[in-house]
Order: C-alpha cells, then sequence, then structure tokens
C-alpha cells in the first residue's frame, strides 16, 4: 500500500510539473524558443497583419522573397532574374524583353543584396534594388506593385556581388565586381592575370522622380577580388566603401593563393570627387555592349534597347578620389554604422573585427599618413586610420547590422552565433546561437540613418534538423531575434526559398498606403489592350493572327474563335476587365509552347501559340475567380495549313 501510495504522488507530482510547464502564467518551462513568451511575441493572431515587411533574397533562384515579421509568414514571391509560370513573369510578351542581355535571353540569375530606396538617409519605401551576381545586372522593383520594373547589365564586370547598395539619397546604386577580368575583354593567358586583370565598380545614376536606372561612370579598379560594400551616410556621405579580397591577385587555388597576405583592403571612393571630374568632361568612353531593359506600367510592356559604351576612369586621374584602408584578413563583410562614423571590416580568417574611422581616415589623408600603394593608389597606415578592435571571441565574422541604440550585431559563420557589440567601448555585449553556419543578418533599416531596432533575423546556410527531411535538399533557415532589450531572444525560425544572401526590411506602414490594388483601364495604353468587351475582335496580318480577348467574370470574349490554321502565329492579347482589387484571371492554352498567365485587374498581357495539329483546342482561365470559374473557358478551331476557313468568332451564339 504504501509503495502505491509513493507511485500515484510520484506521478501527480510529474503532471504539476508537465501542467505547470505548459501553463503561460505558471512559469517557464524551458529557455528555447518555444516557450509560451517566445511563441506569443510572434504570433499574428487571425485578420490581424505584421509590422513589417522582409524582403529576402532569393540566391540561385533569382527571385526576392516577401515575408512579414515577426510571423515568418511568405507572402509573395517576386521573379526578377527568372521565368516565373505562377504569373508568366518572363513568358509574356509584355515581360520577355526583361531578361534580354548583351549574351542574348538569359532567363535565370543568382540574385543577392536587396536594398530599399532612402532619402536622407532613411528609408522612402519607392523601390528595391537587388543584383544578379552571375551575368551581372542590377534590377529595380517598384514597391507599390511588388512587380519588376527594370533591369540593367553591368558591362567590364563578373560576379556583380558587392550590390546593389545605394547612396542615402538613392543618387547611385553600386556594382562591384567580385571576379577581375580584362577589361575590355579580350583574348589572352589566364597566368597573365596580375597586373593585367581590373575590378570595375559601376555607379548606376537613379533618376529621383521614376527611378530609371543609367551607367554614369565605372572607376575601373586593380584586380583584386571586390567582396561588399556599403555607402556613407551622415558625415561621411559622399563616399562609398568596398572590400577586397585576393589582393595577391592570384588566379588558381584560391582557397590557399589568395589567404598569403596579412592584410587586404578597405577601398574608399570619394564619389562625389569622380562625379565632379565627370561633369566636368573627365573619363574615356569604352566601346561595351550591354542590355538595358524597362517596363512601362502605363503600356503594361517592355522593351529591350541594347547599348554600346561606358564611361571609364582611371582612379589615378582624379587625385584624392580613391584610398585603400588595410583590413586583415580576407574581409567579407563591409559596413558602415548609422552615423557614418564607423566602418566595420569583416575578415573571414580573423577572429576579430575590425573598425576604421572615417574622421581619422581624413586626417590620415590629410597627413599624408600612407604606407606605400597599390598601383598608383594610396595605402594609408592601418593604425592611424584604426577606431578599434572588437575581441569577439568568435570565428569567422562575416556581415554586421545596427540597432541604431548603439549597438552592431555581427554573424560568425563558423562558431554559428550572432555577436552583440557596442560601438566606440567594442565591448561585447550577448551572443546568441544560430541554427546552423549563419551568413548574412537583417535588422529593418538596419542599412540606413534610422534602424528600427525591434528584430533581427538571421540567414543560415545550413538546415540540418531544422525541419522534416525533404530529401537531399531543403530550404535554408532563417531565424528571428527579439532585440528590444539588453538580451537576444531567439523567438522562431522558418523556412526560406532560395539561398538568401542578404535582406532588406521596413515598417509596413511605410508601404500599404501606397500598395497598387487595380490599373485602371482608362490609364491602359497597351497597345493590344481593349478598354471594352464591345472591343474585342479577332485580326490576320499574313500568317500572325492577333486575338484581342475580354476576361471578366466569369467567361472570355470571344470564347470560339474559328479559321486558325496549321502554322500560324496566334498571339492573345488578353485585358482583364475587372476592377475589383484581388481579382486576377488566368489564361491558358494547350499546347502553348510557353506557360499560363495571370492578368491583374485593368492589365494586359499576351501569351504566343503556334499550332501545330488541325482540331478543337481549348483555352481557360487558371485562376479561380467565381463559383462558376469552370466554365470560363473557350475553343480555338484549327484547321490545315491550305485551309480556305475565314477567320471568324462569337461568344454567347
Amino acid at each position: 500500500m504504501k509503495r502505491m501510495t509513493l507511485q500515484i504522488g510520484i506521478a501527480l507530482s510529474g503532471m504539476a510539473l508537465l501542467f505547470s510547464g505548459c501553463n503561460p502564467g505558471g512559469g517557464s518551462a524551458t529557455n528555447g524558443a518555444l516557450s509560451s513568451s517566445a511563441a506569443e511575441k510572434v504570433y499574428v493572431a487571425p485578420g490581424e497583419q505584421d509590422a513589417y515587411y522582409a524582403f529576402l533574397s532569393g540566391g540561385y533562384s533569382g527571385n526576392l522573397t516577401v515575408y512579414g515579421l515577426p510571423s515568418g509568414r511568405m507572402f509573395k514571391e517576386i521573379p526578377v532574374f527568372s521565368q516565373f509560370p505562377t504569373s508568366g513573369y518572363g513568358y509574356s510578351e509584355e515581360t520577355k524583353p526583361l531578361l534580354n542581355t548583351s549574351h542574348g535571353f538569359i532567363p535565370w540569375d543568382d540574385l543577392h543584396h536587396p536594398d530599399i530606396s532612402q532619402t536622407n538617409g532613411e528609408l522612402d519605401g519607392r523601390w528595391i534594388f537587388v543584383n544578379g551576381n552571375n551575368t551581372p545586372r542590377i534590377a529595380r522593383v517598384s514597391l507599390s506593385t511588388f512587380e519588376t520594373e527594370e533591369i540593367i547589365e553591368v558591362p567590364n564586370s563578373a560576379g556583380n556581388h558587392s550590390s546593389s547598395f545605394i547612396t542615402e539619397n538613392t543618387e547611385y546604386v553600386v556594382a562591384g565586381t567580385r571576379f577581375s577580368v580584362p577589361v575590355p575583354q579580350r583574348d589572352m593567358p589566364i597566368s597573365e592575370y596580375k597586373g593585367n586583370f581590373k575590378g570595375a565598380l559601376t555607379f548606376i545614376a537613379v533618376e529621383p522622380e521614376h527611378g530609371h536606372m543609367d551607367i554614369k561612370f565605372q572607376v575601373i579598379m586593380p584586380g583584386f577580388n571586390y567582396d561588399l560594400s556599403h555607402p556613407g551616410r551622415g558625415k561621411s556621405h559622399g563616399w562609398f566603401f568596398f572590400s577586397t579580397y585576393n589582393t595577391e591577385e592570384a588566379s588558381t587555388l584560391l582557397e590557399v593563393n589568395a589567404s598569403q597576405n596579412d592584410k587586404d583592403f578597405i577601398a574608399a571612393i570619394n564619389w562625389q570627387k569622380i562625379e565632379e571630374y565627370v561633369n566636368n568632361g573627365g573619363g574615356t568612353k569604352v566601346p561595351a555592349n550591354y542590355a538595358h531593359n524597362i517596363y512601362d506600367e502605363s503600356r503594361h510592356m517592355a522593351t529591350s534597347t541594347m547599348k554600346n559604351e561606358v564611361l571609364t576612369v582611371d582612379p589615378t586621374d582624379v587625385p584624392g578620389a580613391v584610398y585603400l584602408l588595410p583590413t586583415p584578413k580576407s574581409p567579407h563583410g563591409c559596413d558602415v554604422d548609422p552615423t557614418g562614423e564607423y566602418i566595420i571590416g569583416s575578415g573571414k580568417l580573423s577572429a576579430d573585427i575590425t573598425v576604421h574611422s572615417f574622421d581619422k581616415m581624413l586626417a590620415a589623408i590629410e597627413g599624408k599618413q600612407f604606407d606605400g600603394e597599390a598601383y598608383g593608389i594610396p595605402i594609408l597606415k592601418f593604425d592611424e586610420v584604426l577606431a578599434g578592435v572588437v575581441k569577439s571571441g568568435g570565428l569567422g565574422p562575416l556581415h554586421t547590422e545596427f540597432d541604431g541604440r548603439g549597438n552592431a550585431y555581427t554573424t560568425f559563420f563558423i562558431s554559428s552565433e550572432v555577436v552583440k557589440w557596442q560601438l566606440g567601448t567594442w565591448e561585447v555585449i550577448d551572443r546568441k546561437p544560430t541554427f546552423y553556419s549563419v551568413g548574412h543578418l537583417m535588422i529593418p533599416g538596419g542599412n540606413s540613418r534610422k534602424p528600427f531596432g525591434k528584430y533581427v533575423v538571421a540567414m543560415n546556410k545550413i538546415t540540418k534538423d531544422r525541419y522534416l527531411p525533404t530529401g537531399p535538399e531543403m530550404e535554408h533557415s532563417a531565424q528571428i531575434y527579439d532585440i528590444s532589450g539588453e538580451k537576444m531572444e531567439l523567438l522562431y525560425d522558418f523556412p526560406t526559398h532560395g539561398e538568401p544572401h542578404y535582406a532588406a526590411g521596413c515598417p509596413a506602414e511605410l508601404l500599404k498606403p501606397n500598395s497598387k490594388k487595380i490599373y485602371r483601364l482608362d490609364e491602359n495604353n497597351h497597345p493590344y489592350g481593349i478598354k471594352s468587351p464591345a472591343d474585342a475582335r479577332v485580326e490576320r496580318d499574313g500568317k500572325d493572327v492577333h486575338i484581342y480577348m475580354s476576361t471578366i467574370r466569369s467567361h472570355f470574349t470571344p470564347d470560339n474563335i474559328e479559321g486558325v490554321k496549321v502554322g500560324d502565329r496566334v498571339y492573345f492579347h488578353v485585358t482583364n476587365h475587372e476592377q475589383d482589387f484581388d481579382v486576377p484571371h488566368g489564361f491558358a492554352h494547350i499546347g502553348a509552347n510557353t506557360s499560363e498567365i495571370l492578368v491583374m485587374p485593368g492589365q494586359t498581357k499576351t501569351i504566343v501559340w503556334e499550332p501545330k495539329r488541325v482540331g478543337v483546342w481549348p483555352f481557360y482561365c487558371t485562376d479561380f475567380c467565381s463559383a462558376l470559374h469552370q466554365e470560363m473557358q473557350g475553343y480555338v478551331r484549327v484547321s490545315p495549313a491550305n485551309s480556305n476557313m475565314e477567320l471568324s468568332w462569337s461568344v454567347g451564339d
């Protein structure tokens, strides 16, 4: 009896502990991220909305993904450099030109670093710029439509990595080459790399009203690898800073041969001085083929223009414009704090974080405190520009963001952690593990004068055991930490699409009021658009057949077409006549060698079909739009190529 009583007592005690651990008011049963207090901080109740937008680069997906914070819910995938069947981007005749390059039609890229437009150093929510790393390109995405509006190719570049960061009034977006190459490109021995290959740093001017981009000038630098960059801000506005590695100028076995020098450089570029030089007629125009692709929202169409020259600048022709700051060792991240005073260089092969001072840099320049030169560019003395060193105790520092309260947060790839430290004292305040092998991190507005220091998002390279296994490849892991207090608190982790290489974030209130909900039909100037179903028609021009089609719940006009022949090229120009928010219509045709198209309210899009067999072939709406969505279909009759069948169409007959 005593034994039974003891067993019952033990069982009741265990149940009491269990329930007290599950009860939010009964104290935390765990210090992990699944404690009730952490769960409450990321919970967004049904009908409520997230406080922040987070734009994560999609890496090798070629796209940009949009998440809510703190929930970690993915809201949208924005196609930029990749064809995207969900919307027909890169398949529709209107958007295909956006993917043109000097190498031809390239429907993929490796999208890395998003950066939101700024005014006076603060996020203004107009556009977000992203870079294509493989075929060097910079894209501009509208933050009112969340659609890609412009892509410009970057000549004389390869591995467009230290991009697409912007100056604090969005005067320029930069594109720095990771791989130095012959400039201009030519046939030459790779073994003659040293002294002959060059690194182009491209400054792309941004027109302030519409955001249209144009290459203003390229600074042709020594043949190092230019890894990452950030603009000066506040007191250092007018400068841009680029991390470099492979100052050894090796061309083989870089993991060994590009790790010999104890220090590489951060290149400091006075772009205002170079801008003045260029505006006064300086620089050299050189041949360069590159594509400039622009989407016209009024016409709902993109055009592609090939350009054939670019203005280059030799930094030695502009004294005082470029300096090199020694930085240990193989620096990757290059970050500037909100005041513009501190330039942080994170050496991948150093356990410490090197912080340079902008004021000390200017004093060293004034006092000619040089330690030699590289290809005519002055090297400043390390001790003369050093503000301090963060003795972190971590391994593999990469990237740093700021909370606006005097604190910095740096990721450590090898030791898998985020380290919080204080600007000025260089004291480590806190550190938290990540899971696993963290690369970039993002604080909303952390790359501006005004960070919103509520959350930090860590983007990890390895997922391992975080999610249910899905074969040998799983989505990457992002983790959100609350940084509102002195100590960081891991709240939640969520999978990301592609491989995020950076992110940009902003308050939802900055974007929500300007979010476009419809395209007004009276402003639709598409050359094949129609203002009402009464304008629907079918026309033949030789072997080209143009179908001016209306779509509205729940039918197409026309929905029966005859007289199309084998060998014709049939253009379906589909206008969505809805003017109600969030009622797109889709269009797909059997046998079309393309994707469907998703047409927004008031918008016109086009796909092409080349029938190869006689028959009666259906088309239908791909996007569920009403209770009679299944009835939203039609037919095209295809006759033999030598048929005398006249072109005709009907609806409701």
